[in-house]
């Protein structure tokens, strides 16, 4: 046996060195024991706190090829299997006998099963499943009893695991790439997934505490899914190893300095990442013990044991957290390539981890130290979020020299003109009529038939004490947080007679009516029931990008490719102010009012533009087009990179210093306008540029904790929907479940906080639960693309809005309302 060794982050507590390879069999390691095979037929169990002298067991007389320890905490059982038999050892027991001076012997609880190249036991210890060829075998482990048989992979089955929370469960992954699910009492399959990757699946694991399963394939892709009383898999995330290494470097040459390092390499020695393929051989579950609150929150960590090394993942943010390799920053280990782990759960808040060599002969236990890979955690985490914490919320005054400050100036009264002979000269033609408006002469109307009759016994309206109740009900009334998400269909229409996109949807602040800007070039006013024929406003040439509601329900900003941005009023056909193409070069990607409808905020090109405006309302029959509100450039900023703009998101419904920009270099920056100037930025935010940002604004109608309103959505095509925290920088989940690969779908928060609801392009809408990467609810009936959703900040409803045009309204089911 070799010298213990030990490093920073692993700690060979023994090596040794087997007559044949091991690199593929299935070592069994507890926190306690473990398991090696030794002399082909024969095992040695270890103490992991004692090393010497093994307990040897013996009793196969083929080859060992699969060990597994079971889970029971008050007995300690080990399951072996060879061609010829499956054992079942008492391992307190075993050592009895030995010390009586006996040998140690096991239980046969099968035979002649072929070779068995995976062993697992449910969660009571009662059954075991033996993986040999394309079959399953179940197994009674407490006598010898015929099997049930399992069959239906049309490939080797690579692993089988019992559900912990219900043992009638078992899920078996298989060569043919594919997974399924077992109903153990029948024999019956419930669920078979389709063909998930190229390379065979090798590995299973369960996360229990919130009902979803993880399988790996042996070109470094993961699959998570939930596991429902349903039995209906959904996807809940899709990782690649290698991608997540690729950016986890990248982030470590950007953010991280010299001596937070796990090997103490500077920014330039880092190693470059090998773009191979990570076979997925193990999955465990590891939760981080630190004393830091935000590694307490962390409970989605799984380790994965690849070929080169360990890597802890993050499901909820699909984030790498930390990479261990074998080889290159741990030199003096005696494996540098994995062919197995086995992974314990914890020895004195440390891991174990039985690994064999992928080339050799050697079988090594490692030590992970879990407290320094917890404190390792917490400076990187420190170290990539801003130095100031931001908040949506203003803590602090305006300052003096805040850009929030301007004002536009206000033109006194002209000076009178003066009579006098020498003003003779500039008198010019006046128009005859000098009023603004000007009477119609009648010649074009038809004559008068019937002679002017007054009316008499008019009634007076008056205003019903039911009406007033009911208005003082809605005016008072909250929006009713603890029912369920809408989902069921209420109403649908269709907006044009020819197919149109609806590309932009936005609710008044008050929920009763809905602004939709259309392809075409279009914007329609709806009442929130979708019942009555539209207000149409017409004045863009392009498709219309933006519609935005004014926090005083008097205004609708419209903008589109024109470039052109358009501020219209419910009771006018016309714009009451139009910004064109002599301000703006490029076209507005996003327009908005903000600052309580102080500022017009505008982003066109690499700019981000706060423009302090008017608006007149008057008109002047004679001088129709000329435009009597004004606007002012009051500041501009500038992305750090000079990319362009593609999304920007800011609070209007209450003082807010926060603006958020997306770029086209994959980042999203965060001014702070109070200071006028980038507070942070986050780099690779997205695989690609994220096309639509959003901030959790809450509603006048219900009440959310501070801490809500800092939490803000990101999407970006083909890389999901991601939900950060402004105060740390730092996404802290990720759904994954809808499809955006091609079409710009947008995201909203509810109302309430509670669900996030996002377009998709198979024709549904997805509905998920701010504090789970699962959705809640499929929404479907939609006949094309779901491109804009919209919740009602009044009621509990959601609107949904396609690529051909149609809307269609839900409410939540009827088990919940009152």
């Amino acid at each position: 046996m070799a010298a213990v060794t030990s490093v920073q982050y692993f700690t060979e507590r023994f090596s040794l060195t087997c007559n044949k390879p091991v690199s593929h069999l299935q070592l069994a390691c507890c926190p306690s024991h473990c398991a090696v095979p030794w002399q082909d037929k024969n095992i040695r169990i270890y103490e992991n706190n004692n090393l010497e002298p093994p307990l040897e067991l013996t009793g196969h007389h083929g080859d060992v090829s699969a060990m597994a320890f079971g889970t029971v905490t008050d007995r300690l059982l080990l399951c072996s299997a060879s061609e010829d038999y499956v054992i079942v050892w008492d391992i307190d027991r075993c050592y009895t006998q030995i010390k009586e001076g006996g040998i140690a012997s096991g239980r046969v609880v099968g035979t002649l099963l072929g070779r068995v190249v995976h062993l697992s036991l449910c969660p009571l210890s009662a059954k075991m499943a033996a993986c040999s060829g394309s079959r399953v075998f179940i197994l009674n482990a407490e006598r010898e009893e015929a099997p049930r048989v399992l069959k239906a992979h049309l490939g080797p089955v690579t692993a089988s695991e019992f559900c912990p929370w219900d043992v009638n469960l078992l899920v078996s992954t298989s060569e043919d790439r594919t997974f399924k699910i077992w109903d153990m009492k029948k024999g019956d399959i419930l669920f078979e997934s389709a063909v998930l990757s190229a390379y065979p699946l090798l590995s299973l694991f369960f996360m229990e505490q919130n009902s979803q399963f993880i399988t790996g394939s042996g070109d470094g892709q993961l699959w998570c899914y939930t596991l429902p009383v349903d039995h209906k898999c959904r996807l809940v995330t899709k990782l690649d190893l290698s991608k997540l290494e690729q950016k986890h470097e990248r982030n470590l040459r950007k953010n991280i300095s010299p001596q937070i390092r796990p090997d103490g390499a500077t920014r330039n020695d880092v190693r470059g990442t090998v773009e191979t393929a990570k076979p997925v051989l193990r999955i465990w579950a590891q939760k981080l013990h630190s004393s830091h609150t935000s590694l307490k929150q962390r409970g989605s960590c799984v380790w994965i044991g690849s070929s080169d090394g360990l890597y802890l993942l993050d499901l909820d943010t699909s984030e790498l957290l930390m990479n261990l390799p074998l080889r290159g920053i741990i030199s003096d280990l005696s494996i540098s390539m994995a062919g197995s782990w086995a992974i314990s759960n914890e020895l004195g808040g440390n891991m174990c981890c039985l690994v064999t060599s992928l080339f050799g002969t050697s079988v090594a236990l490692l030590e992970v130290n879990s407290a320094r890979l917890d404190e390792l955690c917490f400076r990187m985490a420190t170290g990539l979020s801003v130095d100031e914490q931001l908040s949506a919320v203003p803590s602090s005054p305006l300052m003096t020299m805040s850009p929030l400050n301007a004002e536009l100036a206000k033109h006194g009264p002209k000076p009178q003109r003066k009579i006098g002979v020498s003003c003779q000269k500039s008198v010019k033609d006046q128009p005859l009529v000098f009023h603004t408006q000007v009477k119609s002469s009648g010649y074009n109307t038809a004559p008068h038939r019937t002679m002017f009759r007054p009316k008499t016994n008019v009634k007076k309206k008056s205003i019903s004490s039911a009406t007033t109740i009911t208005n003082t009900k809605c005016l008072l009334s909250e929006y009713p947080s603890h029912f369920e998400a809408p989902c069921m269909p209420y109403a649908h229409l269709t907006v044009s007679t020819t197919p149109t996109l609806v590309s932009s949807l936005q609710y008044s602040g008050d929920g009763k009516q809905i602004a939709c800007g259309l392809g075409d070039g279009s914007v329609l006013l709806y009442n929130s029931s979708l019942t009555s024929n539209p207000a149409v406003y017409t004045g863009h040439s392009k498709a219309v990008n933006t519609v935005f509601w004014s926090q005083s329900k008097r205004w609708i900003l419209s903008t589109s490719e024109d470039p052109a941005l358009c501020i219209w009023t419910a009771n006018a056909s016309e714009p009451v102010l139009t910004m064109g193409v002599e301000q703006f070069a490029k076209p507005i990607r996003s327009a908005q009012f903000y600052y309580l409808d102080k500022f017009l905020l505008l982003a066109s090109g690499s700019n981000l533009m706060l423009y302090l405006y008017h608006l007149d309302t008057t008109r002047d029959d004679i001088k129709r087009y000329k435009q009597r509100s004004k606007s002012k450039l009051a500041s501009k900023f500038s992305m750090k990179s000079g990319t362009d703009i593609s999304s920007v998101s800011a609070i209007n419904d209450f003082y807010s210093y926060i603006v958020l920009a997306a770029g086209a270099d994959h980042t999203i920056q965060v001014f702070d306008m109070n200071q006028g100037c980038m507070a942070t930025q986050i780099s690779d935010a997205h695989c690609r540029a994220a096309h639509h940002l959003t901030q959790n604004k809450g509603s006048p109608f219900c009440t959310q904790a501070l801490e809500s309103y800092n939490l803000f959505l990101s999407s970006a095509l083909t890389d999901g929907l991601k939900l950060w925290d402004l105060r740390t920088a730092r996404c802290v989940r990720r759904y994954d479940s809808h499809v955006n690969r091609y079409h710009h779908c947008t995201a909203v928060f509810s109302p309430c906080g509670r669900f996030v609801a996002t377009g998709s392009e198979d024709h549904t809408a997805y509905i998920y639960d701010t504090r789970s990467s699962n959705f809640l609810h499929k929404l479907p009936r939609h006949s094309e693309t779901v491109l804009n959703v919209a919740f009602n900040p009044a009621n509990p409803e959601l609107l949904t809005g396609t690529l051909d045009g149609k809307l269609a309204l839900f409410h939540p089911p009827e088990s919940s309302l009152p």
